[in-house]
Parts: structure tokens; sequence; C-alpha cells
């Protein structure tokens, strides 16, 4: 099974200069725990609800604080062609819950979440993932 089956493609994307409230309040609305961060059309980070309750109010700081401050810019990404076997292993390698989806012209075009996966006729392989992810880093 391909990525494009089972990824979610309504993707909503956030701005740098968005602040930490706006951002959390989109992702309450949505039900969404993570959102790709997105700047001249580009796909520059993501950003977590756990990143801003640890990276930002953790640390202080104030609702205001543009999400630019705290986002992660190192970003996994898979391609929309690729098997979704290949993908969850490497989730759980990397202890990630979910990656951007791109095409081969690194256009953003959907997410991938262990949700997806669990929801569609692969759920064995997210347990499979759920379980790298949530063995504790050294």
């Amino acid at each position: 099974m391909k990525v494009s089956e089972v990824m979610t493609r309504d993707v909503h994307v956030a701005n740098p200069r968005q602040t930490l409230q706006e951002v959390a309040l989109e992702m309450a609305k949505l039900d969404a725990g993570a959102m790709p961060v997105g700047e001249n059309d580009r796909l520059v980070g993501m950003i977590t609800d756990r990143d801003i309750v640890v990276r930002g109010i953790a640390e202080g700081m104030p609702p205001d604080t543009q999400i630019r401050k705290i986002m992660t810019a190192d970003i996994k990404y898979c391609f929309d062609d690729q098997d979704v076997d290949d993908v969850m292993r490497n989730m759980g390698e990397i202890q990630i819950r979910r990656l951007p989806v791109v095409n081969h012209d690194k256009r953003l075009i959907g997410i991938l979440s262990l949700g997806d996966v669990a929801i569609s006729n692969e759920a064995s392989k997210a347990g499979d993932a759920l379980s790298y992810i949530s063995q504790p880093t050294s």
C-alpha cells in the first residue's frame, strides 16, 4: 500500500510568524496535534502541541511568541508514492508519530500519521511503529 492511499490530504499550514496562541487555537479547532509550517510556498518546519508546551510555555515564553522560535526546522518527510511498510519502519526508527507527505517536486500534499495507518487495513504496521516510538531514547 502506498502512502497516498492512507494519508490525510486536507492539511492546514501554519506560518512561522503566527504566535503560539494562534497556532494552539487553530490546532484545538482542527483537533490536530501537529501542523506543518510553511513560508513562501515551502515547507520550513513542523510545530506540535508538545513543542508549544515544552519549548514554549515551560520555558516561560509568552503566548505572542512567534512559532519560528520553537518549531522543529529539521523536517523529516516522506513521498506520496513510498510504501507504507517502509515509512512506518522509518517512523519507528526515528521515533515520530507523523510525517509531512510531499510529491517529488517537494511540495506538501498531505500528512501521514500513525492514526491514518491504524484506521486503514495496515493497522498492525502502526502498532509496530508505535512500539518503537514508545521506547525511551538513550
